[in-house]
């Protein structure tokens, strides 16, 4: 890695030359010096040794000692020696090009850097060709004389910082095991004041990821959402950092923008950290001398539950999350725009995209020619799809027939349909003949336990040879550890206390409600997680529609909350354009 500093490029012998600043004192050159101190967050902590002012007076004390005029020092505190795009250090390359000085000196070569290759160019090449002496006063190098021992303790410069890297990694880890934040607050939150590894919430911003969340989980879109914070005149995340928490240079502060953008709100909503939640290791750096980070894969993160207050419930973050990145555009301010309502919930069957509102305004038949497509079916695409869709009026009379097909439900025929529900499933997993084998087996060990015993009994009062004990026991053994894996393996959890209390949690919803009169989004979000539309299916001996006006018949498979799907063949018969009122809910049974 080459400082980026124009003239410093990386062709040799296209330096600038630097003058050795003679100054008239007879054939004795007279030495002017920048000092360079350097001093990493690491180093700080562990001792006063390598600290600035260490430094500065072993720089100036050689200094005084060899008539060594030091015109100026540049410093790096709290910077790496593996990044060479330190300030500090920029600064003096820069100043070099003046050719006001003609030395550079340092307390030792790792205050240079550690990077090897790097710390070695600069001592040993650059500097040298351009006439500029390089000391390093506690290393005893000078790149005036010979350096012999010069490779090796560039070497262990280097070998000190991947300790180091590996040593910090390893504190990383231990603090992301146990919980603690070892990161910047995300935004809602501040560290807490006598424990900076804890999250607490922060009074000015926490309203506002609150605020992020409840309008998300209502259905309006990330843009909608930032628009709306920008005219509100509230401060976004970076604007908030540069003035009020971190300490950004003037240019930094400058270059923060007063506008929300929408990715900025979607970063928080996919958040887990505001469920009260610790998420670390998303990124790792590419190597030790690297500043470049790469993803980490999602089951390498470092998830640990209930490590703070949580700003949002569960609930709400869920309802988030369903309107995140799916076209849930809110077009309420534009008259003129259809109003759909199923962005990101209804789907194709086929492809698994979202649906799109399609279709025109036909002789002001608004509601005949308004349909959800799915447009994953350019010919450009790899695997591009047949297309499905439906009339937009059709499935909203769909869903909402079937939501008031539930709310209407008494508790005995909830009762019933749970049920149904547990018996399907037990049987659909065996659960009966599982049970017996289960009990079959556990019967069985129960008697090799008690044989066993009676043999070691036998054995004890001379019933029974050591001889003929030691043939049986061992296979008695290996039968009980056969019967303790199979009981193992059939030992499958009974899903009617999951099931029983999945459908409560639906119909204690569902009971919020009397009749829906009109679907919204919102009611659709808090009861629905996903639409499979199909394609249309024809009379057999058909390839298209036998007439446009025809009934026809189209697979919907509707899956709600907590419950999932409910109808056993969703095939619904689909009426003629000019009569959707006359579309049947369901052939399956509610």
């Amino acid at each position: 890695m080459r400082t980026n500093t124009q003239p410093y490029s990386n062709n040799r012998g296209h330096y600038p030359s630097y003058p050795s600043a003679s100054y008239g004192m007879g054939n004795r050159i007279q030495l002017f010096a920048y000092a360079y101190y350097r001093l990493s967050r690491e180093e700080a902590q562990k001792s006063e040794s390598t600290s600035i002012s260490n430094q500065k007076k072993i720089v100036e004390t050689y200094c005084q000692q060899h008539g060594i005029t030091i015109l100026k020092y540049f410093v790096d505190d709290g910077w790496s020696g593996g990044n060479f795009e330190r300030p500090g250090f920029q600064d003096m390359m820069r100043a070099l090009e003046a050719g006001k000085a003609n030395v550079v000196i340092t307390k030792d070569l790792s205050r240079l850097g550690r990077d090897m290759r790097e710390s070695s160019y600069y001592a040993e090449q650059f500097f040298p060709e351009n006439q500029i002496r390089y000391i390093a006063i506690a290393d005893n190098f000078d790149s005036e004389t010979e350096n012999v021992m010069a490779p090796f303790q560039f070497a262990m410069n280097e070998v000190y910082l991947r300790d180091g890297s590996r040593k910090i990694k390893d504190v990383l880890k231990i603090k992301r095991q146990r919980g603690e934040y070892c990161a910047c607050a995300p935004y809602g939150y501040m560290k807490h004041p006598q424990n900076k590894d804890v999250l607490i919430p922060n009074e000015d911003t926490a309203p506002i990821v609150r605020r992020i969340f409840e309008r998300a989980a209502a259905g309006d879109s990330c843009i909608k959402i930032s628009t709306d914070l920008s005219a509100d005149g509230i401060m976004p995340p970076m604007k908030y950092r540069a003035l009020c928490r971190d300490n950004f240079t003037p240019e930094g502060a400058a270059r923060a923008s007063d506008i929300w953008n929408h990715t900025t709100v979607k970063r928080i909503l996919k958040n887990r950290v505001y469920l009260g939640d610790t998420v670390l290791g998303k990124t790792k750096k590419v190597s030790v001398k690297s500043k470049k980070k790469v993803p980490v894969p999602k089951q390498d993160w470092t998830i640990t539950e209930g490590t703070h207050e949580p700003l949002v419930d569960a609930d709400t973050f869920e309802k988030a999350q369903t309107n995140i990145g799916k076209a849930s555009r809110d077009y309420r301010q534009y008259d003129h725009v259809r109003k759909s309502i199923f962005g990101g919930i209804a789907v194709c069957s086929k492809c698994g995209y979202s649906l799109c509102s399609s279709g025109t305004v036909h002789k002001g038949e608004r509601e005949k020619y308004w349909f959800l497509s799915c447009n994953h079916t350019k010919k450009h695409l790899a695997n591009p799809c047949t297309g499905v869709n439906i009339r937009y009026a059709d499935i909203c009379e769909i869903v909402r027939n079937d939501l008031n097909s539930l709310i209407a439900l008494t508790d005995e025929e909830i009762d019933a349909l749970v049920q149904s529900v547990i018996a399907h499933e037990t049987s659909r997993m065996n659960l009966t003949d599982k049970k017996a084998q289960i009990e079959q087996a556990q019967t069985r060990l129960k008697m090799i336990d008690r044989m066993i015993t009676k043999m070691y009994m036998d054995n004890a009062e001379g019933k029974i040879s050591d001889d003929r004990l030691s043939r049986v026991i061992p296979d008695l053994e290996k039968e009980a550890a056969a019967l303790e894996a199979k009981i193992t393996e059939l030992d499958v959890d009974d899903p009617a206390d999951e099931i029983q209390e999945s459908y409560e949690r639906f119909f204690a919803l569902a009971k919020q409600y009397t009749y829906i009169e009109t679907l919204d989004r919102d009611t659709l979000v808090t009861f629905i997680d996903r639409i499979e539309v199909g394609e249309k299916i024809l009379p057999e001996g058909y390839e298209k529609m036998p007439r446009k006006n025809a009934k026809y018949q189209q697979r919907i498979r509707i899956f709600y909350k907590f419950i999932g799907e409910i109808a056993n063949e969703p095939i619904r018969e689909m009426a003629p354009a000019g009569s959707r009122t006359e579309t049947t809910p369901s052939t399956g049974e509610v």
